[in-house]
């Protein structure tokens, strides 16, 4: 009569063919694959280093906008957040954040700002073109040209796509040290400001409404007010696909800081080639 169940020295036997003949070979393989395929958290941290290396990627092409007075204290006024593409002496921003003019008598000059460490260097610039409407101008360095991002496909762009936003949320306040947000494109609106009472509408907004409107996106994260003329970009390729250009506030202008919405705006990047396109051609002999 025989048993159905294992004898005592029969087992350790039996474990051992069972490694030899099955576990043995699934260590070989994982070994071989760098235990990317068996564990289960290896493609989340793949991604999260994939989007780590992103990061690291675009800050080198994000600067500060400002403008420098070397009488004056401070000599450098950081007034938005800007970057680099196209050849590497091109720099997008805001149009709202360049000063209407500049106190030449003493010697104030536009430029980039850029992190040396624990200082900054500021680099001349000169304002090669602006699109007011969407808000956007462009720079022009002279001299090395700096890491350049690229700029996507916008006609890509959809609801509920995963963005990245880099840029100084704070300006130069506690350093310029580049921030990332996460966010996403919660929609595709037109590019209207509502008004609570037609008392409030200026030429400028009437000038707007009269024409059709642009679309714009709205993004669901938080930005600040020094986060103006980030680079909003695809977090696995780094292309750019918008430019950050205001926060929705509620209530007073001081809770753009103290208590954000989350709502923030950007514009397509469609735009941003057309200004720099248009400024190509006039440059042109």
């Amino acid at each position: 009569m025989t048993s159905s169940f294992f004898s005592a020295p029969a087992i350790p036997r039996l474990i051992a063919r069972f490694i030899a003949r099955l576990i043995v070979p699934f260590l070989r393989a994982c070994l071989g694959a760098g235990l990317a395929g068996a564990l289960l958290l290896a493609p989340g941290a793949a991604a999260a280093a994939s989007f780590g290396q992103v990061i690291q990627a675009v800050k080198p092409s994000v600067v500060g906008i400002g403008t420098y007075q070397p009488t004056r204290s401070p000599a450098i006024v950081f007034v938005a957040t800007g970057f680099v593409t196209g050849d590497g002496l091109s720099v997008v921003t805001n149009a709202h954040g360049i000063p209407d003019t500049l106190d030449s008598e003493r010697n104030e000059t536009l430029g980039i700002v850029i992190a040396k460490g624990d200082k900054v260097d500021f680099r001349p610039a000169r304002l090669a073109g602006l699109d007011r409407q969407h808000d956007l101008a462009h720079l022009r360095l002279a001299g090395a040209p700096l890491p350049a991002l690229r700029l996507g496909d916008g006609a890509t762009a959809e609801e509920g796509q995963a963005l990245a936003f880099t840029g100084f949320p704070l300006g130069m306040v506690l350093g310029l040290h580049p921030v990332t947000h996460r966010a996403m494109l919660s929609a595709i609106t037109p590019l209207v400001m509502p008004s609570l009472s037609s008392r409030k509408l200026d030429a400028r907004a009437i000038t707007q409404l009269s024409r059709a409107p642009s679309p714009i996106y709205q993004l669901d994260g938080t930005a600040y007010p020094g986060n103006s003329g980030s680079p909003v970009y695809d977090p696995e390729s780094g292309e750019v696909l918008a430019v950050l250009n205001m926060v929705f506030v509620k209530g007073l202008k001081e809770n753009a800081i103290t208590n954000p919405s989350g709502i923030s705006y950007a514009i397509p990047v469609r735009h941003v080639r057309a200004l720099l396109q248009q400024t190509a051609a006039q440059s042109a002999p």
